[in-house]
């Protein structure tokens, strides 16, 4: 009766939880988008797949390629796994801890020391093994463990937005760093065509020189066409391969040559579909869900910090054997156990606990300008 009183009292007080429970704050959102000529629409360009806008088949292996190979892919898809073990490690701190433990003591009293062994003329000489299994549980009364995991879980779902948001940049980059390269082309043609018919005006407006239908100042000038033409050439190739080299950085390769698909002119544009609903751009942009996750995290610290202002309740115990000799470790007569609940109360602490909750406090205010900061920017840049 007295075990399942303990048990039952345990689990009464770890259902108390210190800190504010977390309430998405409330942002007001336009009916529509600022330049929308017609009423918002539940529908959305977000909800079109990104292959299937550009009917470009080496563009999509690009993509592809940028989200096997891409380095910043890859740091932020091991941040989420740094983040789900961080979710394990504070799931594991909320039960209880149990190791095997075994031990060889010996002890020898001293004859001259002061020991409490000792008694006159007698020497303590003792020795004995020691197994069993040991027991150690904080019990979470005040929340403060399940305030840790909340926090841990916050942040892994940040950490997978973040990914989330890592690829839509690299997409965008990728598509848009290969229709620049794409223009480039079509800029790289034009200019080549545009010597060819400067050569060609400057042999005309020679030729037109020599039988006197022309002044030396025309041939100037056709000469100078040319030489603009021609400088152009090379400033336009060069930027070809200073675009090349940023798109192969964002494969995940060295600088080289990128391989073209179609044409600009023979491309189809992207459907025309609506912005969708402002309030719906809260749940799809990666941006936002992982600003409001940070926002839930630090809330979740002001509870941890606020639990330290009281007791810290743990359990520990020990089952096992106690013998002098190995073969009766195991025997009834050499069972021992041991159950002890430590409390630790903070009385002085200089003010760091309250430190720590001002500190805490002052972080989900910045955590919440960055969320409303981050919605504010996502509507400037639908708009």
């Amino acid at each position: 009766m007295k075990r399942a009183a303990v048990l039952a009292s345990a689990a009464f007080l770890t259902g108390c939880t210190v800190g504010p429970n977390y309430k998405r704050p409330d942002v007001p959102t336009p009916p529509q988008f600022r330049g929308a000529e017609r009423a918002a629409t539940p529908e959305s360009l977000a909800d079109i797949k990104w292959f299937d806008l550009f009917q470009d088949d080496v563009l999509k292996q690009l993509a592809r390629t940028a989200l096997e190979q891409n380095h910043d892919v890859q740091i932020a898809s091991e941040r989420v796994l740094e983040a789900r073990a961080e979710v394990g490690l504070a799931r594991a701190r909320m039960l209880p801890n149990v190791n095997a433990t075994a031990a060889f003591n010996a002890v020898r009293g001293s004859l001259i020391g002061q020991s409490h062994f000792n008694f006159p003329g007698v020497i303590f000489d003792s020795s004995y093994t020691q197994a069993g299994f040991s027991l150690n549980w904080e019990l979470d009364v005040w929340g403060r463990l399940r305030r840790i995991n909340e926090a841990a879980r916050a942040q892994y779902l940040a950490s997978e937005e973040a990914r989330r948001a890592v690829i839509t940049t690299l997409v965008a980059d990728v598509t848009t760093l290969y229709f620049e390269l794409r223009e480039l082309d079509l800029a790289l043609d034009i200019a080549h065509k545009t010597r060819d018919i400067a050569g060609n005006s400057l042999r005309i407006t020679t030729v037109r020189r020599n039988r006197g239908a022309a002044t030396g100042l025309d041939v100037h000038q056709a000469e100078q066409f040319l030489y603009t033409a021609t400088s152009q050439i090379a400033a336009i190739e060069r930027e070809i391969g200073q675009t090349e080299n940023a798109l192969s950085i964002l494969l995940g390769n060295n600088p080289g040559d990128i391989p073209r698909g179609k044409a600009l002119e023979d491309l189809k544009p992207p459907p025309q579909v609506p912005p969708g609903l402002p309030s719906a751009l809260l749940e799809r942009r990666p941006d936002i869900r992982q600003a409001e996750q940070a926002l839930v995290a630090a809330n979740a610290a002001i509870g941890v910090a606020k639990s330290q202002y009281f007791p810290a309740i743990s359990l520990t115990g020990f089952l096992g054997g106690q013998s002098r000799a190995l073969t009766n470790l195991f025997t009834g007569p050499a069972r021992q156990w041991n159950f002890s609940s430590p409390t630790t109360l903070p009385v002085f602490t200089a003010g760091l606990i309250r430190s720590n909750v001002r500190m805490t406090e002052a972080q989900k205010r910045e955590t919440l300008a960055n969320y409303e900061k981050a919605i504010q920017s996502a509507f400037r840049e639908v708009s």
